[in-house]
């Protein structure tokens, strides 16, 4: 019939025409075949940029840190935990570009802070700063609003917290031998200052107490700060202090030295002898500081913090300013952190019960 077109393969015919005569929309059997080839060959590029795009995260996506980061440390300005918190805080905001401000919220023996970080997002925008309290407060408090263990993600250490027992100069103890003669004359008499109930002040000194054989009497305070405030004006004769919090003071002759808790001298007091060469074979207490995150905070972003604070701390500017203080620089990997942390719980535990330490 005339006019009548015909719908083949490759396009649409006029009666009589060649059925594979192509339009000028259509493709060969040629062009088939080069189309396949083609996307054989664009498959693999496909998978790739497919990969790249699962490997960034979802779309609109910003890289970690892209907004001011809220450090919670739960101590008074001025302690150890604040002087090595901001110095590594500085340090991070240099290298990724964010400020990493520092919220001091003291109280409780930590508790404060520590409850208000176990509650936040675990988005990697709020952190703290916080020292081996965290574990004894576990069980040095009957009730947690918060797990020690449970609730936040160890990101990495910043140093050994060093500690030394320091006296008023008006107390007539020029050393750690003379301090025991001293106090088991005067038992119940003599008054030491603490960080607060549970702290790792009022933990080393309880147990230097138990093994040395004395009565002395624990009145706490909420902070580092504060406690050497009261030593240094009288309030309390001696101390258990983080090295970081009394070095100035025992430099400028406002507080006596009298031995340092960890099993070597430190290089900031080198002429200070550790407290078990001094009188109390045995003793030993070696702190930490470090960084946690709320629990279930992303992997990435732990792993990313915890390389910015080991780099932070190879600088040795950041070394020296450290170990000015009597802290120590410490690298740890988030596992190794997370195993510190688990082993110093059962520590803590048998420490506060073989001590009798309890929340005054």
């Amino acid at each position: 019939m005339a006019g009548k077109r015909y719908r083949c393969r490759y396009g649409v015919a006029a009666a009589g025409e060649n059925r594979y005569h192509r339009a000028s929309n259509a493709r060969s059997p040629a062009d088939d075949v080069t189309h396949r080839r083609n996307s054989r060959r664009a498959l693999p590029i496909l998978a790739a940029m497919l990969g790249v795009l699962l490997h960034a995260g979802p779309v609109g996506a910003q890289p970690y840190p892209a907004k001011p980061v809220r450090v919670v440390i739960p101590w008074p300005p001025g302690g150890a935990n604040d002087i090595a918190g901001r110095v590594i805080m500085q340090k991070l905001s240099e290298a990724l570009g964010q400020q990493f401000i520092i919220d001091n919220r003291a109280g409780a023996t930590g508790t404060i802070g520590s409850e208000l970080v176990a509650r936040a997002p675990p988005d990697g925008y709020t952190l703290m700063v916080q020292s081996t309290t965290h574990v004894a407060n576990a069980h040095m408090y009957k009730q947690l609003a918060y797990d020690p263990l449970r609730d936040f993600a160890p990101v990495g250490l910043i140093s050994a917290q060093g500690m030394m027992l320091a006296v008023h100069p008006s107390l007539p103890a020029k050393t750690v031998r003379q301090f025991i003669a001293l106090a088991k004359s005067r038992p119940d008499e003599i008054l030491y200052s603490s960080s607060g109930s549970g702290s790792a002040p009022h933990l080393s000194m309880a147990l230097f107490a138990a093994m040395a054989g004395i009565r002395i009497v624990h009145v706490p305070y909420k902070g580092g700060g504060p406690q050497v405030v009261a030593l240094m004006g009288g309030e309390t004769q001696a101390s258990i202090a983080a090295t970081a919090s009394v070095a100035a003071h025992v430099r400028a002759g406002k507080l006596r030295a009298l031995g340092v808790s960890s099993l070597r001298r430190t290089s900031a007091f080198p002429d200070v002898p550790t407290i078990a060469e001094a009188g109390v074979p045995g003793y030993e207490m070696s702190p930490w500081i470090a960084v946690f995150a709320p629990a279930a905070t992303p992997k990435a972003v732990i792993d990313r913090l915890n390389a910015e604070i080991n780099k932070a701390l190879r600088l040795p500017d950041v070394a020296q300013t450290l170990s000015n203080q009597g802290l120590d620089p410490w690298l740890s990997t988030p596992e190794q952190f997370a195993a510190r942390v688990k082993a110093d719980y059962d520590k803590y535990e048998k420490l506060v019960r073989m001590t009798g330490a309890q929340v005054d």
